[in-house]
C-alpha cells in the first residue's frame, strides 16, 4: 500500500518521530511512505513533500495573530500540496497535526472528500474540535461541546491579539471535518478518546492507540559521559523534558519546586531557549532542545525521578521515554499524562500541588519503591513502537478493505 502522512514536522519532536516510525515500518514491510510537512524536519526514510515556504508560514502566522484565522491561511501552499498528492495517488491518508501555520484545512478536507480516500487522523491535541485553542482544560472550558464563542484562551496557542473568531472557526471546522465519509480517529489516550466522543466529530469511530517509542534507543545506557559534561557527578538529578517550555508545561512549578528541596537534588530541564536558560535560578541547569536521542536517553537513565508537572497534555511521550530508561515518573493529574503510570505506583499528584510533588519525589528517591525493571516493563507493555505501528497497519488494512 501507498500511505501519505501529513504532520507539522518530520522525525523531530514527538509527533514528527511518530510519523517517521510509521514510515520506516511501512517501508520495512514493502510499502511506500510519503510525509507532507510544514516546518522542521530531520533526515527521513520516507519520501517528503515540503508544504509552502517560510514566507507562507509567516503570513499564516500573522493572519492568526491579528485575525484569529489559524488553519485558514496557506491556501496556495495547500493547493500545491494537493497537486503533488494527486500525482502520488496514495491509497490512504494519515493526518497528524494539521495546525502549525502551514495548511488551509477546508481546502485539504474538500480534496479528501472528493477523492473518497480512507483517512486516519491521530489527535495529538484538541485543536481539531475547538474554535481556537489546542487545549481548553486550563480554563475548564466546555463550550467546544456545543459551540465555541468568546474564547477564554484567545492568547493561548495559536495566539490571537485582536479578534476572537472562535465561533466562526468552530463552524468552519465542523463543516469541513465532517465531510469525509471513510475516516477513523485515533486517540493516544483514553482521556482524548472521551473528549472526541463529546465533540462534533462524535459520529466517527475512535480507537485508542498509545504513542510508541523506539525501545532500542530509549533504554538504560551508560551515563558517566553526560554526568561529566554537565557537572552532575554524584548528584541526585530531577529531570524535566519538553519540546517547548512555558507555564503550561510547568516551568514555574519547577522553580517553586527548587525552593522546596534541599541541595542534594539538582533540577535539569531540557528544551529551554537561551532566554529561559539565562533567567533560571543558579542551581537549576537548563539545556536547549536536542536532537541527540542518545544523550537524551543518558539523561533519563541517570535521573532519580522524571518530573512532569504539566497542566496540558494528551499522552506525553516523555513519560514513556523515561520509563523505558528505567526512571520513575511523577506527574500531575492532567489529561492523559497519568495513563502511562500504574495506579499502584502512587506517582500522580493533584495539579498545581508543588508540596505534594516535592514530598513524593523525596519518598521515591529515598525509599525506591520502583525498580528500573518495573519501569522498563511498563514501557514495553504500552509503548513499543513496533506493536503500536502494527495496530496502525491493521487499521489501514481494515479501512482499505471496506
Amino acid at each position: 500500500m501507498k500511505v501519505l502522512q501529513i504532520n507539522t514536522t518530520v522525525n523531530t519532536g514527538s509527533t514528527g518521530r511518530i510519523a517517521e516510525d510509521i514510515g520506516k515500518c511501512l517501508i520495512a514491510n514493502g510499502h511506500e511512505s510519503y510525509i507532507a510537512y510544514g516546518n522542521r524536519m530531520q533526515p527521513s526514510s520516507s519520501h517528503l513533500i515540503k508544504v509552502g515556504t517560510k514566507r507562507d508560514r509567516q503570513w499564516h502566522g500573522l493572519k492568526s495573530l491579528l485575525f484569529d484565522r489559524h488553519g485558514f491561511g496557506s491556501d496556495q501552499a495547500t493547493r500545491a500540496m494537493i497537486r503533488q498528492i494527486k500525482d502520488i495517488k496514495p491509497d490512504l491518508v494519515h493526518l497528524h497535526n494539521i495546525h502549525g501555520y502551514y495548511l488551509q484545512v477546508e481546502r485539504l478536507f474538500s480534496y479528501l472528500h472528493q477523492a473518497e480516500l480512507p483517512v486516519v487522523w491521530t489527535f495529538h491535541d484538541c485543536w481539531p474540535f475547538t474554535g481556537h485553542c489546542s487545549y481548553f482544560d486550563r480554563y475548564n472550558c466546555k463550550r467546544w461541546q456545543t459551540v465555541c464563542y468568546s474564547c477564554p484562551n484567545k492568547h493561548g496557542y495559536p495566539k490571537s491579539l485582536l479578534l476572537d473568531r472562535s465561533r466562526s472557526n468552530f463552524h468552519r471546522k465542523q463543516k469541513a471535518f465532517t465531510k469525509v465519509n471513510r475516516m477513523t480517529l485515533v486517540a493516544p489516550s483514553a482521556w482524548m478518546q472521551k473528549h472526541i466522543q463529546q465533540s462534533f466529530l462524535q459520529k466517527y469511530p475512535v480507537e485508542v492507540i498509545h504513542n510508541g517509542i523506539d525501545l532500542d534507543v530509549f533504554k538504560q545506557v551508560e551515563t558517566s559521559s553526560v554526568a561529566v559534561k554537565y557537572g552532575l557527578m554524584g548528584k541526585k538529578v530531577l529531570l524535566g523534558v519538553a519540546g517547548r517550555w512555558d507555564r503550561r508545561k510547568g516551568l514555574d512549578d519547577f522553580i517553586k519546586l527548587n525552593q522546596k528541596l534541599n541541595a542534594e537534588y539538582t533540577i535539569v530541564l531540557v528544551g529551554l531557549d537561551k532566554r529561559q536558560i539565562a533567567e533560571l535560578p543558579a542551581n537549576i541547569i537548563g539545556l536547549e532542545r536536542t536532537e541527540n536521542v542518545t544523550e537524551l536517553a543518558a539523561l533519563y537513565s541517570m535521573a532519580e525521578v522524571f518530573v512532569n508537572p504539566t497542566y496540558i497534555d494528551n499522552f506525553p511521550t516523555t513519560n514513556i521515554e523515561s520509563l523505558a530508561c528505567g526512571t520513575p515518573v511523577i506527574s500531575y493529574q492532567t489529561g492523559g499524562s497519568p495513563e502511562a503510570l500504574e495506579d499502584k505506583w502512587n506517582c500522580v499528584v493533584p495539579q498545581g500541588d508543588v508540596n505534594a510533588l516535592a514530598n513524593r519525589i523525596v519518598q521515591i528517591s529515598e525509599q525506591k519503591p520502583l525498580s528500573k525493571e518495573d519501569c522498563r516493563k511498563r514501557a514495553e507493555l504500552i509503548s513499543d513502537k513496533h506493536k503500536q505501528v502494527a495496530v496502525y497497519f491493521e487499521l489501514y488494512k481494515r479501512l482499505l478493505s471496506q
